[in-house]
């Protein structure tokens, strides 16, 4: 056996077994190897019942005697209830809520392994277990004996399809007691300095702890087995990203002549004065423009702070060199409002700029494809249009991404081949805290514009329930009679288009014939046509439209400076970060703005998520609240983020060992103590980590 063995032909996995393994992503011994642990139980305690003290946390090995389904009479909780015994003589209750399926799991005359905390139930006078944690024990040796699953501290796996957390764990026993030798790649140097354990004690311990290994500990996964497993997961992921900012430092790219006439046009264009924030980051980005070495950097400013006037900026280096450039977005409407606003702000210039997107015709795409082409379009601004293999460009020196984390890596990577190594400038309104960042945007330099443009009013933020909804409906009124507009946003339920499209239809009918009749309401939805969706915003723009119903379509790239006021309907449902960025299709304007967020239940959870945007406007410490309260994977909120799959390690929980990851992983490719070293790093992250973390231009 090695590390590159099928499961298929693991001891005790199996052909049927290895279907379900395999589609929990586990194909070969190594990938069970890494598949570690979510949570550990300290079994060790184990007592004969009649020795079990109310108020203990212990294991008891003993046999079902009798179950019961309970009936109550207002409503069915699906309370299941079983008697235990062992050879004590005394009995156990066991308590499940909501566990009906277990009367076809625990049938009289079942043994099993239970472990909970210990409590006196006062209903039936006799010793219970509320929700113990329960394991069948089997006769046969099919899953391995008893002691490893009682008597010591126990792993606790997620169950990988029909694959219990008890077949893993002895799978996983018999394959860890063969893993004598296996070959570390970590450099040696790395492992001596930062005092980290081979990799064979790591495996065995994350597996298989000691006696007496302190279970805080290891429920932190913080012991040095957890926490060299979690490093050398950062350690080749940061490798890879700074082999990549390497690659692209000795790669020729295009140096942009930053001439009086780049100057002139810039000035000519600019329709105001920029902010201190905007000129700092036109200067990083025109300095690395002039560099001999590919740009490959990451904009990021909150909403409203004037990306999109510094990627036009960056254009027009671009143009003024001879080179065309090009803007992806990740919606037709996001894509739409660029070209127009690039149309205004571009139009002293007098260039050529082709629009591109799904929607238009075979033949506006004939004449849009043929003008970039040729080299009349200098700018082009699309969708996922751009990157159709039919696309050329006559010169493409600049691609710029807006809301990079809707795209894959393999995305970027597609507009960049479009030309010959241009220079690539990613923009987010979505703030990335840093840890997301590092993992994410690890080979892009970062640029932020922490300013918004003078002039404009904080957006005060207020939160109503939907019994409240009438005071939320005169203060609507009040702000359109005052000549103002507002939106009216509601949620995708579960990541369905249609529910959603459902909801706003309904409160369309009920806002335009019962709630304003006096007033225009629109409405606004992903599933409309273009031509329809034009309509509609044009519409709004002009003023004609006084209330906006939408799903949240208008997210990003909606700029109507005249709208004051944004009802969020359901905002429970929504992440912190899309609300802050439907809150900034507000504040605009000079006047006045207003957010108010209705719900209807929260949990505690959902009031702090509530109270964090009533009180903060500021995007980064919402973001950072945001992927603290939900996760990396729904804060992106797209599979096609580019987020690597950690096996062990968790972005929130080990912050501190992605930065001492990172740190030795700079040092180790700056510094590497010998070219061969290197030259085997590379080797190993294509053949064991390229394919996980998308690193495509490693090496």
């Amino acid at each position: 056996m090695d590390l590159s063995t099928p499961v298929t032909y693991l001891k005790g996995v199996g052909p049927q077994r290895a279907v379900h393994l395999e589609a929990k992503g586990l194909r070969t011994a190594a990938d069970l190897l890494t598949y570690a642990p979510f949570r550990y139980e300290d079994r060790s305690n184990v007592k004969p019942i009649s020795e079990l003290a109310p108020g203990e946390m212990a294991t008891v090995l003993a046999e079902v005697r009798s179950v019961h389904l309970p009936r109550f009479r207002r409503r069915n909780v699906g309370l299941f209830e079983a008697f235990f015994t062992d050879s004590s003589g005394a009995r156990l209750m066991g308590k499940w809520f909501n566990a009906a399926y277990l009367k076809n799991v625990l049938e009289p005359g079942v043994r099993v392994a239970l472990y909970g905390k210990v409590e006196f139930d006062t209903y039936s006078h006799e010793l219970a277990m509320m929700h113990p944690e329960h394991e069948i024990l089997r006769g046969d040796d099919e899953d391995g004996d008893d002691s490893l699953h009682t008597g010591r501290i126990v792993p606790v796996y997620e169950a990988a399809g029909k694959v219990s957390t008890r077949a893993l764990r002895t799978i996983l026993r018999r394959l860890v007691d063969r893993i004598d030798v296996i070959e570390d790649a970590m450099p040696p140097h790395v492992l001596m300095r930062m005092k980290l354990p081979g990799i064979v004690d790591a495996l065995r311990d994350l597996h298989f702890p000691a006696p007496g290994t302190d279970l805080r500990l290891l429920n932190a996964f913080r012991t040095p087995a957890q926490f060299r497993m979690i490093f050398e997961e950062f350690f080749w992921l940061e490798t890879g990203m700074a082999l990549k900012r390497r690659q692209a430092q000795i790669e020729i790219g295009i140096a942009f002549q930053l001439t009086d006439r780049v100057r002139e046009q810039i000035l000519k264009m600019l329709p105001f004065k920029p902010t201190a924030a905007q000129k700092k980051v036109l200067k990083e980005i025109a300095l690395d423009m002039a560099s001999a070495s590919p740009m490959s950097r990451l904009l990021q400013g909150d909403v409203g702070s004037g990306k999109t006037i510094v990627a036009a900026q960056a254009a027009v280096i671009a143009v003024e060199n001879g080179y065309q450039a090009a803007m992806l977005a990740p919606t037709e409407i996001l894509a739409a409002q660029h070209h127009a606003n690039l149309s205004r702000v571009l139009a002293p210039l007098n260039y050529t700029i082709a629009p591109l997107f799904g929607s238009m015709s075979k033949k506006e795409k004939e004449v849009a494809k043929r003008a970039l082409a040729t080299g009349v379009a200098k700018v082009a601004v699309g969708t996922h249009a751009l990157l159709e293999e039919d696309v050329e460009f006559n010169r493409l020196g600049l691609a710029i991404i807006d809301e990079q984390h809707r795209f894959g890596v393999m995305q970027r990577k597609a507009i960049q081949q479009k030309g010959v190594t241009p220079d690539v400038l990613v923009m987010t309104a979505t703030p990335i805290p840093r840890t997301l960042a590092l993992t994410i945007y690890g080979d892009l330099a970062v640029s932020v514009i922490d300013e918004l443009p003078p002039g404009r009013k904080p957006i005060r933020t207020f939160h109503k329930t939907k019994l409240e909804l009438e005071l939320v409906y005169s203060f609507v009124l009040k702000q359109v009679k005052e000549g103002r507009q507002a939106y009216f946003v509601y949620p995708a339920i579960e990541e369905s288009e249609t529910l959603a499209v459902k909801a706003a239809q309904n409160a369309f009918e009920e806002l335009s014939k019962h709630v304003f009749p006096q007033l225009k309401v629109g409405l606004l939805h992903g599933k409309m046509k273009p031509a329809e969706k034009e309509a509609v915003m044009d519409g709004f723009k002009r003023g004609e439209v006084q209330v906006l119903v939408s799903t949240t379509v208008i997210e990003v790239g909606v700029d109507v400076p005249n709208a004051t006021v944004m009802v969020v309907e359901n905002a429970e449902r929504f992440g912190l970060a899309q609300i802050h960025q439907l809150r900034g299709r507000v504040g605009r304007g000079a006047e006045q703005s207003y957010c108010v967020l209705v719900t209807d239940k929260l949990s505690e959870t959902g009031r702090e998520r509530i109270r964090t945007l009533v009180d903060s406007t500021d995007g980064f410490y919402i973001s950072e609240m945001d992927l603290r309260l939900r996760g990396p994977g729904e804060f992106l909120g797209t599979k096609q983020s580019g987020l690597p799959a950690f096996r062990i390690g968790n972005i929130l929980r080990d912050q501190e060992i992605l930065e001492l990851a990172r740190s030795e992983a700079v040092n180790f490719v700056e510094a590497p103590p010998s070219e061969a070293n290197l030259e085997e790093a590379i080797r190993y992250i294509r053949e064991n980590w390229q394919w996980r973390y998308g690193l495509a231009l490693v090496g």
